[in-house]
């Protein structure tokens, strides 16, 4: 078998905020409805628009047959 994979970046807020479950939730559903199946959540940080540093967030890897 094939498989195929995304990886999803999210973050709530440029500073501070913390990450919404129902923000997170509506991603995951959202990507199931397409065919894609969770394959793993890594908290990490993710580069912000402007700047060079990054805020905390999440990298959602999806899977599904090519």
């Amino acid at each position: 078998m094939r498989y195929a994979y995304k990886v999803v970046e999210v973050r709530e807020k440029m500073m501070g905020g913390k990450m919404s479950g129902e923000k997170l939730e509506s991603i995951l559903n959202e990507h199931a409805s397409q065919g894609w199946q969770l394959k793993s959540i890594v908290s990490t940080e993710v580069k912000g628009r402007v700047g060079p540093g990054g805020v905390e967030g999440l990298l959602v890897t999806f899977e599904r047959q090519a």
